[in-house]
C-alpha cells in the first residue's frame, strides 16, 4: 500500500493572489471560517438551559419529598406552588371530576403541623384525584395507596397470635384475602430475619412508604383499602354461548351459570364474601347492632369448621389413595396412584382423567362448528 500523503497545514495568513480586476475568494477559506465547532445545536442549548432554570425554580420543591404526602408533578403549578395549600379555592366537587381520592382524611397528606410543613406558612390539605398522577401526560393512570406499616402489623398479629381466619380479617380490615395471605408471609419472613440478626432496609422502606400515599390502621374506624368483593372471572365463562329463551321466561343469574356449567354457582355464591350479602340483609331488617355482630361472627366460625372439616376428609382420602414406598436407606419417596383410562368420560373432558391439568382448547370458535342456536328452550 502507498504510504499516504499528509495534508498541508493551513496558513492563517493565506491570502489570495492579486489581480488586476477584483480580489478572488475562496471559497475552502470561506466555508472554513463559517463552520460552526460546536457539537450541540443552539436549539439543543436554549432547551438546556430552560432545564437548569426550572430544576433551579420551579422544580426545586422537588428535591425533597412532601412529608407525610406524595409529591408529584401534577399537584403544582407552573410556578411551582401547591395547588391544594391554604389561600387556594376550594377543590371542585365530585361532579367535576376532581373531587378528592378516596383516602381518608389522615391519609396521604401532610398533617396540619409545623413538623409536616417546613416552611410554616401555608396549610396542606389531602390529595385529590388530581394530585395522585405521577405522568401529567397519562391522565388516567393515578398512585393506589399500599399497606401503612401499622396496616400489614396488625394483619400478621389478628391472623398469626390471635389465630382468626382470612377471611374474617379481610372483612373486618377491608383488604383483600390475596393480599392478606401476601402480608402475612412476608411478615413471617420479616420475623425470622430479624430473631437470625439480618439486616433489614428498614430506612430505605420508610423512605418509599412517604412518597407514596398508603392507608393507615385506624382502630376505631378502619379504612378499607380496596374492593374485597369482586368476582373473579370462572374459566367455564370464557367460551361463547347462544341460547335463545322466550321473552316470557324469568332468566336469573342461577340460570346463566347453569347454561355456561352445570356446577356453576351464582355470582352471590361465589364472590370472596358471600357473608356480606347477609349481613347487609340483617342491617336492613329490625336486627340490633349487637345481634347482627353476634350473628356475622357465628356464621363465620359454622363456614370455617365445616370448612376444615373438607379439608381434613379431602387429605385422608389422598393418604388411602396413594401407596409410599421408602427404600431402606434411601432418600427418596415413591407415590403410586390408581389411574383408570375410562376416567376421562365419554367426551374426555373430566377433570378425574389423566393429563386434565394440561387443558382442552374450547371449540367454539374453531371453523365448521355450529353457533347458531338450533332449538328455543
Amino acid at each position: 500500500m502507498p504510504p499516504r500523503i499528509p495534508k498541508a497545514p493551513l496558513q492563517r495568513g493565506l491570502q489570495p493572489p492579486p489581480s488586476s480586476s477584483s480580489p478572488l475568494r475562496c471559497p475552502y477559506l470561506c466555508n472554513t471560517a463559517a463552520k460552526q465547532f460546536s457539537s450541540s445545536s443552539p436549539n439543543a442549548t436554549r432547551l438546556r438551559r430552560d432545564m437548569f432554570r426550572w430544576i433551579n425554580g420551579a422544580g426545586a420543591v422537588f428535591r425533597h419529598s412532601l412529608p407525610g404526602s406524595t409529591n408529584y408533578l401534577n399537584a403544582y403549578d407552573l410556578s411551582g406552588n401547591l395547588l391544594r395549600a391554604s389561600g387556594r379555592p376550594e377543590a371542585p366537587s365530585e361532579q367535576d371530576g376532581d373531587a378528592p381520592a378516596s383516602l381518608p382524611e389522615d391519609e396521604g397528606a401532610a398533617h396540619d403541623t409545623e413538623e409536616s410543613n417546613p416552611s410554616n406558612d401555608v396549610s396542606i390539605r389531602r390529595e385529590y384525584r388530581e394530585d395522585l398522577m405521577p405522568f401529567p401526560l397519562n391522565k388516567q393512570f393515578r398512585s393506589q395507596p399500599v399497606l401503612g406499616e401499622e396496616l400489614r402489623e396488625e394483619i400478621w398479629e389478628r391472623v398469626t397470635v390471635q389465630g382468626k381466619s382470612v377471611r374474617l380479617v379481610s372483612a373486618e380490615l377491608g383488604v383483600e384475602m390475596s393480599r392478606v395471605g401476601a402480608v402475612v408471609r412476608l411478615k413471617s419472613v420479616e420475623k425470622q430475619w430479624m430473631q437470625k440478626g439480618k439486616r433489614l432496609a428498614i430506612p430505605y422502606a420508610r423512605a418509599v412508604l412517604a412518597m407514596l400515599p398508603t392507608t393507615r390502621f385506624r382502630p376505631d374506624y378502619p379504612t378499607p383499602h380496596e374492593s374485597i368483593n369482586d368476582l373473579p372471572v370462572h374459566k367455564d365463562t370464557l367460551r361463547q354461548v347462544f341460547l335463545p329463551v322466550s321473552e316470557s321466561r324469568h332468566f336469573t343469574r342461577v340460570d346463566a351459570g347453569k347454561v355456561f356449567s352445570p356446577t356453576l354457582l351464582p355470582a352471590d355464591d361465589r364472590i370472596p364474601h358471600p357473608e356480606l350479602i347477609q349481613l347487609e340483609r340483617d342491617i336492613q331488617s329490625d336486627m340490633t347492632a349487637e345481634e347482627r355482630v353476634a350473628k356475622h361472627r357465628e356464621k363465620l366460625k359454622a363456614e370455617e369448621k365445616e370448612k376444615e372439616e373438607r379439608e381434613r376428609a379431602r387429605k385422608a382420602k389422598e393418604e388411602r389413595e396413594v401407596k409410599r414406598i421408602v427404600p431402606p436407606q434411601g432418600r427418596w419417596e415413591f407415590r403410586f396412584r390408581d389411574v383408570s383410562v375410562e376416567s376421562v368420560g365419554k367426551d374426555g373432558r373430566d377433570k378425574r382423567g389423566v393429563g386434565a391439568r394440561y387443558g382442552i382448547p374450547h371449540e367454539d370458535r374453531k371453523r365448521g362448528q355450529i353457533k347458531i342456536p338450533t332449538r328455543v328452550e
